[in-house]
């Protein structure tokens, strides 16, 4: 590998979708703290900037931009602000998404196809449009973020489970159509981590039946995230594309 350190992200341009929270979050300030110029997009003002501000404090340029991933012009209008304001983007992590618990008999039409919309068609547009300006390069990092669901059923989310498996086929796809332009797309599989979108869950018998299945015993810090997409993102994995990276302390061996 050409970097003496094969883990730095010096002089690299990420974008996080989702960027304002939880997983998100700290995927950014890992690219960060690696060395990256990082871009959040979020639809929540307020986050945006408490996260823009812990870039800035990091020492690294930093853009925030409120972008709603399933509006077409929102998203390309974003992507283009931050190649002008930052540079050709090197990195991008689809972790925007949304989960609604609906069991499929109450399911709608519409519902099903706003979850899809957001986590699995979003993600492909935004992958082209990434992958358009990757090519000019030669060189280019797209991470993915799939879900426990992505292998496991469940019921009560049948719109969720779906697009969560599909990203996982979406990335293989991705990846073998991408990897002649020296492109490489990989999915990151989180486990249950501790966020403000989970935090309800810890009042629901779910919590402790998740830390009595997980080896490590407990939910996961979501900087515990982080290592994992700097690796994906950095030239350490340049000879790894098309694989999904499960990061849940143990809880998919049983």
């Amino acid at each position: 590998m050409e970097a003496k350190n094969p883990f730095d992200l010096t002089g690299r341009v990420a974008i996080v979708t989702g960027g304002n929270g939880g997983l998100g979050r700290s995927m950014a300030l890992g690219f960060a703290n690696a060395g990256a110029s990082v871009a959040i997009f979020g639809r929540n003002e307020a986050k945006n900037a408490a996260v823009l501000a812990e870039l800035q404090a990091a020492g690294v340029r930093a853009l925030a931009l409120r972008v709603d991933m399933t509006n077409d012009s929102e998203r390309d209008a974003a992507f283009a602000q931050v190649e002008k304001a930052l540079g050709p983007v090197h990195i991008l992590v689809n972790n925007a998404g949304a989960g609604v618990f609906k069991p499929a008999l109450a399911e709608t039409r519409e519902g099903w196809q706003e979850i899809l919309d957001i986590n699995l068609t979003s993600m492909f547009l935004m992958s082209k449009t990434a992958a358009l300006s990757m090519l000019n390069r030669k060189a280019g990092k797209i991470i993915n973020i799939a879900s426990m669901y992505s292998l496991f059923g469940s019921g009560g989310v049948p719109a969720y489970s779906a697009s969560k498996g599909a990203v996982v086929q979406l990335t293989k796809s991705l990846a073998i159509e991408f990897a002649p332009h020296h492109i490489q797309v990989n999915a990151i599989v989180p486990g249950f981590f501790e966020t403000e979108l989970t935090a309800p869950i810890k009042a629901m018998p779910l919590y402790r039946e998740v830390v009595q299945r997980t080896p490590a015993g407990r939910w996961g810090n979501p900087d515990e995230c982080a290592g994992a997409a700097v690796f994906l993102a950095a030239p350490a994995s340049d000879f790894v594309t098309g694989a999904s990276l499960v990061v849940d302390g143990g809880y998919s061996v049983y």
